[in-house]
């Protein structure tokens, strides 16, 4: 069978996951430039693709006019005119599923989600090192005949900031960072009475640029750029391009094991990340980074971590298990990862 030039992608959400595909989509169609590739995802999620050389974009509305069965049916007919030959499902789950089912006689890999490993991990069976999700992206699309190496990343130059954007680089002599510092579960989190006082020691020698976008979070974060010097809060002020320009211009982002330590990651920015009752053995630390660059609870005084893959499932007394890192811990990681350039 010949080797496909058009592949099919699927990957509807979520973000951090939608991002994880960037690096190994740039990978692919920087080594086998000959492949013409067609993301199949949320249109929210486009702005993430649109460096990439032989890469489109085709908007799934799973809400509206693609929602459920029959809307499903009708997105596959409307693939099936974009004359792909194989298909890689990134996602592997019930939506993605049935939209393959429409595609009789086409050649179709899906990930390997390893949720046996991943049992095993979260249940206190083993305590090791997985494969990464890069990789499992990255073996779909070995079994189509295109084997990817993961290990020499080439990313896009940061883009120029603009007037409105420049306005969130407090200070001009100083490096920045961006902290991002919720995640969609409380047990992934820093407690929020130690991400302020790191916030407010780190915005003495660096430029602080707060993310985040939840109706709950948009407040807190508005108090903390009130209340510190060089601290700016994006929150509710930017769509995500421009986001995504900013990130470009960081020299670090600090996250949670969330969806903006993956976009940053994608963009080549160095990542230290945060985490509670998840943990990287799991798989998703973000992209190209040092192990070092991972800051893990107290193991001693959390054994059973990682509890779950997602953070969704914990034991009683696990909610702020983050907060065993402690804030010292984090200070000296960013200083050590980026020192302050205060006095240039």
């Amino acid at each position: 069978m010949p080797k496909p030039n058009h592949i099919l992608v699927i990957r509807f959400s979520a973000m951090g996951d939608v991002a994880m595909t960037v690096p190994v989509l740039r990978a692919l169609t920087t080594q086998h430039p000959e492949l013409q590739i067609t993301v199949v995802t949320r249109a929210f999620f486009k702005p993430f693709f649109q460096d990439l050389e032989n890469v489109q974009v085709y908007e799934a509305d799973l809400k509206g006019k693609h929602k459920g069965v029959l809307g499903l049916y009708k997105l596959a007919r409307q693939l099936k005119g974009l004359r792909f030959d194989t298909v890689a499902d990134l996602h592997n789950v019930l939506r993605s599923n049935i939209l393959k089912f429409f595609f009789l006689g086409k050649k179709v890999v899906q990930l390997d989600k390893g949720r046996a490993e991943k049992k095993a991990l979260t249940s206190g069976q083993s305590f090791h090192q997985l494969k990464t999700t890069h990789q499992r992206y990255a073996d779909v699309f070995e079994a189509l005949g295109y084997a990817i190496d993961l290990s020499n990343s080439i990313f896009s130059k940061p883009k120029p900031l603009t007037e409105l954007l420049d306005e969130f680089i407090s200070n001009q002599h100083f490096k920045t960072i961006g902290i991002a510092p919720f995640a969609a579960h409380q047990s992934k989190m820093y407690p929020l009475d130690q991400m302020e006082e790191v916030i407010s020691r780190l915005s003495k020698d660096y430029n602080v640029v707060l993310f985040g976008g939840g109706t709950k979070e948009i407040p807190v974060l508005n108090q903390f750029e009130a209340k510190y010097k060089n601290v700016k809060s994006v929150a509710g002020k930017l769509n995500l391009e421009d986001e995504l320009v900013l990130i470009s211009n960081l020299d670090l982002m600090l996250s949670m094991d969330s969806g903006n330590a993956h976009i940053a990651a994608m963009l080549g920015k160095k990542v230290i990340t945060i985490w509670g009752v998840t943990h990287p053995f799991a798989g998703f630390a973000p992209f190209n980074q040092p192990k070092d660059y991972a800051l893990v609870a107290d193991k001693d005084k959390f054994p059973l971590i990682p509890t779950s893959v997602y953070g969704n499932k914990f034991p009683e007394g696990y909610e702020n298990a983050a907060g065993s890192i402690s804030i010292e811990e984090v200070i000296q990681k960013v200083n050590s990862v980026i020192p302050a350039s205060a006095g240039i």
